[in-house]
């Protein structure tokens, strides 16, 4: 490992025979190549394919959303190859934080693994609060009325108004499916596995019976025109309207780079981490299409406007049909679930090899003698999470997940193109293809959808920054063991 103060960097070397060490005491690896994909899944379909798809369909793209959708996916694509090569390259787990000590330096791994704290705990919490209200709304269905004072946050947050008070107590729902799953971590990843495949397994049998379902209800007319004619405003329909809808959708892959924090725990890094990253995405774009195809084709464009467009769509099915409303319900909860299941367990790996390296206290890297994971850092995490979740409204911090997301993604593209140059002789067991085109083409895509961003997601993310630079200089420097 070199010296150097804050550009201090690790060693490949290094860090490869590090991963590839077995201990007693370390990370156990039980994980496959399809443990790992459908992690990936279970991190990237969550609620987003039953709402984003209508709301951009209806605002921006009308059907050529499909169009929006392949555009986003190559977006991600750009950035999920860099993960792949990077993963096969350096198997541990820390994901972009430790590709990032290789490639830039101490201060620059620090400030990407704080940046995907953002990412990984802030999208726990906002999920939470999406599952809590499904699941009042599934209840409300069967005629149980689950109370407002215990089913949302006692605070609420507007722009103009500032701090109110909601009347409410306390969102135990959110509480508790994040206690439950943090527990779920805590206990070992194979049973976070088993429960995550089970849920995947649910929500996209689901997404099938809709598919099967909708088919036959097709109208070709509500296809028609595929791209509506641009109003004269730059992103409402027409090809502006297409990139436009692109933006909003590309928020719907996020969590694939989750599967690369769990390289110590993968039986064999460099060949499954690379499969689980792209075949994950794979599978998840050609979801989200098939689905927004079936979502237009049944209703046309312009009333897909509302929260739920999938139950919009199934109602023109029929009364023989309006069990499956109640069935979409349960998928949009499995696919919540195993969201929050994966952020979880991907904060508290990156806070462990934050904490292998010293920059963070060594609690935070305690492995349970019979579970085998970092069971102090996954339970501190989800006890902060439940805090979030239940007293706070999260929805003010939906963008700074994207935000971190996006930060990590420039980083982790912009390391390919340094390592390809400082380091070529490097063994890579999966090599970033249209080199070096795709890790540029991805750094400025990153970069560019950070843009549109409003001011005040950009003042939150100055403000966590600079709290996590304060946390680097009183605690993170002193205690850095690359340094000593």
């Amino acid at each position: 490992m070199s010296k150097g103060g804050w550009f201090a960097k690790k060693n490949i070397s290094d860090l490869v025979k590090e991963g590839a060490a077995e201990s007693t005491k370390g990370l156990k690896r039980t994980l496959s190549a399809m443990n790992l994909t459908t992690f990936g899944v279970g991190a990237i379909i969550g609620a987003g394919i039953f709402v984003i798809t209508g709301q951009a369909a209806a605002q921006y793209a009308g059907p050529a959303i499909m169009i929006s959708f392949i555009i986003a996916g190559i977006i991600a694509l750009f950035a999920a190859l860099c993960y792949a090569e990077l993963s096969s390259m350096i198997p541990i787990a820390g994901s972009a934080y430790a590709y990032a000590y290789v490639a830039l330096g101490e201060f620059a791994a620090w400030i990407i693994g704080w940046g995907l704290t953002l990412e990984y705990l802030f999208s726990v919490t906002t999920v939470a609060v999406g599952w809590s209200s499904y699941f009042v709304s599934f209840f409300k269905d069967i005629h149980v009325t689950i109370p407002f004072a215990y089913s949302s946050a006692p605070f609420i947050y507007d722009f103009k108004e500032g701090w109110q008070a909601s009347g409410s107590f306390i969102n135990l729902p959110a509480m508790c499916v994040i206690a439950f799953i943090g527990v779920m971590v805590a206990l070992g990843i194979k049973a976070a596995q088993r429960f995550n495949a089970i849920m995947v397994f649910v929500k996209m049998a689901i997404i099938l019976l809709f598919v099967a379902c909708g088919v036959a209800f097709i109208n070709i007319e509500n296809w028609k025109p595929f791209i509506p004619e641009n109003t004269g405003v730059f992103g409402q329909y027409g090809w502006s309207g297409i990139l436009k809808g692109s933006g909003l959708v590309f928020f719907a892959y996020l969590g694939f780079d989750a599967v690369s924090t769990l390289a110590q725990e993968a039986k064999n890094p460099q060949k499954d981490l690379p499969l689980g990253t792209l075949g994950s995405l794979g599978i998840s774009t050609i979801a989200y299409i098939i689905v927004t195809m079936v979502l237009t084709g049944v209703v046309g464009y312009v009333h897909l406007n509302v929260a739920d467009p999938i139950a919009v769509a199934v109602n023109t099915f029929g009364p023989h049909f309006i069990w499956l409303r109640f069935v979409v319900k349960v998928a949009i909860l499995a696919g919540l679930t195993t969201v929050i299941l994966v952020m979880l367990l991907g904060q508290s790996r990156i806070f462990y090899a934050m904490a292998e390296d010293g920059l963070l206290p060594a609690f935070f890297k305690k492995i349970h003698p019979r579970f085998r994971t970092p069971f102090v850092s996954t339970l501190l995490i989800t006890a902060a999470a439940m805090l979030i979740a239940g007293f706070f409204p999260v929805s003010i911090l939906g963008e700074l997940t994207v935000m971190g997301a996006l930060i990590a993604f420039a980083m982790v593209c912009l390391g390919v193109l340094i390592l390809r140059y400082k380091q070529p002789k490097i063994k890579r067991p999966f090599k970033v293809p249209l080199f070096p085109l795709i890790p540029i083409l991805g750094v400025v895509a990153s970069l560019g959808q950070m843009v549109f961003f409003s001011g005040t997601t950009w003042v939150q993310t100055v403000i966590w920054m600079v709290l996590g630079v304060a946390i680097y200089l009183f605690y993170g420097r002193k205690h850095s063991l690359v340094q000593k």
